[in-house]
């Protein structure tokens, strides 16, 4: 009898974890994907904006890590891959532009150096004086970041620096994600003995490397969600999982229509908080551990404006947005959006339009959930004129929002994911952007784990 195996979730990760499984198991195994969606790809998702390709969800990929370009090689579309343009971004803080910071790890400085015209003099010092300071740290600990760097370098580092780098990946805050999540290498110093904050981080910054940083695909995510699609072989049933039980022979899936459906073996590859429902029967303990992962809301703009419009030569806009950086912000100052992304500077022009995205909703606000379109848009016009002073309406425009989709990376993040991988029975595996790492390499990562974890458990070939 042939190998069968249900996959809960179309996104990245079940789509991949589907192909590993297909690639395993050979063509006779029955694989099933049971997704609701209108179509596979979950929080990825390319539209057409302005006549063109673009992606709403994750647009980009850190190349230093192996998985996308070795995936995207295994199928063929190692040739789609596309790199940046080499334009850097800016910070918007204090109600002006800065560029990035250079010579820093997830905006935590290496030097005092790095932050001049960004934080003020009297932090300058305090950074410049870190080394002087002993250090207190305990060989495992997993403050949040905001805990760490506000208490050696300062708020203004946390605000002006860190955080809007965390806002982007996370759409949390230094104060809700954990140090060994945000920056495992500078943790690692630091158990490895590191004095102080300023020699972990200039231990931890990874050598420089030719070319770009960032990766996409040629076309967006699509072209890859669609290939993985076809190279898996799956059944498509457009149905919402509601609960894992065991079965006859393995495990069965129940969904929202009342059909039963029969696997050797099951990966869920949903969001953290549909999680428990599922296997609150087979796994409490899972169940528990995935209801104590905190997760966000976010929202993009997607905008084509017409050819020609005036715009910096940079790739994009990260917003600091505090408490102190708010106080005292003229009220046309401030800005709605916690980053903007200058498509066609980043990428390079395609047709005969200005592409730019805007993203809504950070950890712990109902941006994301409660705006409706039409406002979402009024901001990021509003933003536009404020940061750029551009009030060239868009010829084309797209609102997207992910709700529940962005989990937070708090402190003790691992342990907590190695408590909810214990309670799974064997021939049930996990995959998601929850789990490892966020962004799509962690996915793939994740998602070619359980199918590994299935193989091998001897119950499922």
């Amino acid at each position: 009898m042939s190998a069968s195996y249900c996959v809960v979730g179309g996104g990245i990760s079940g789509l991949v974890a589907a192909y590993r499984l297909r690639v395993a198991a050979g063509p006779d195994a029955v694989i099933t994907l049971l997704d609701p969606a209108d179509r596979l790809g979950g929080v990825l998702r390319t539209e057409r904006v302005g006549g063109q390709p673009m992606d709403v969800g994750a647009e980009a990929f850190v190349v230093r890590r192996p998985e996308m370009p070795a995936l995207l090689a295994e199928l063929g579309l190692a040739g789609r891959q596309i790199a940046t343009t080499g334009a850097r971004p800016l910070i918007y803080s204090g109600a002006r532009l800065h560029p990035l910071p250079q010579g820093t790890l997830q905006g935590i400085p290496a030097q005092a150096s790095s932050l001049l015209g960004l934080v003020d003099d009297a932090t300058v010092a305090r950074i410049f004086d870190e080394r002087t300071r002993p250090l207190h740290w305990r060989t495992g600990a997993d403050p949040s970041v905001a805990e760490l760097v506000g208490d050696r370098f300062g708020a203004q580092v946390v605000e002006r620096s860190v955080d809007p780098l965390l806002a982007g990946v996370y759409a949390g805050s230094a104060a809700t994600i954990g140090l060994r999540s945000a920056a495992p290498a500078l943790a690692t110093a630091l158990d490895r003995g590191a004095r102080n904050l300023t020699d972990a981080v200039r231990a931890a910054l990874p050598p420089p490397i030719a070319g770009s940083v960032f990766g996409a695909i040629d076309g967006g995510y699509r072209v890859l969600l669609e290939e993985l699609h076809r190279r898996a072989g799956v059944r498509w049933v457009q149905v919402t999982a509601e609960r894992v039980v065991r079965g006859h022979r393995g495990w069965e899936v129940l969904d929202d229509e009342g059909s039963r459906w029969q696997a050797d073996a099951v990966v869920l590859a949903v969001p953290a908080p549909r999680l428990p429902t599922l296997v609150e029967h087979i796994a409490p303990r899972t169940a528990a551990a995935a209801r104590r992962i905190p997760v966000a809301s976010a929202a993009v703009v997607a905008l084509a404006l017409p050819g020609g419009t005036p715009l910096p030569q940079q790739s994009g806009v990260l917003v600091a947005g505090g408490r102190e950086e708010q106080k005292g912000r003229d009220e046309r100052n401030r800005l709605h959006a916690k980053a903007i992304t200058l498509s066609s500077r980043k990428w390079g022009h395609r047709g005969n339009v200005e592409l730019l995205r805007l993203s809504f909703g950070r950890y712990g606000d109902n941006v994301a959930r409660d705006t409706g379109d039409e406002d979402l848009l009024a901001w990021a016009m509003r933003d536009l004129d404020t940061v750029f002073g551009v009030t060239t309406d868009p010829v084309d425009s797209h609102v997207h929002r992910w709700i529940d989709a962005m989990p937070q990376y708090g402190p003790g993040h691992a342990d907590l994911i190695a408590e909810l991988r214990a309670g799974l029975p064997s021939g049930v595996a996990v995959a998601g952007g929850y789990l490892d790492g966020i962004g799509v390499p962690a996915c793939v990562a994740a998602a070619t784990r359980a199918a590994v974890t299935l193989m091998t458990s001897g119950v499922a070939r």
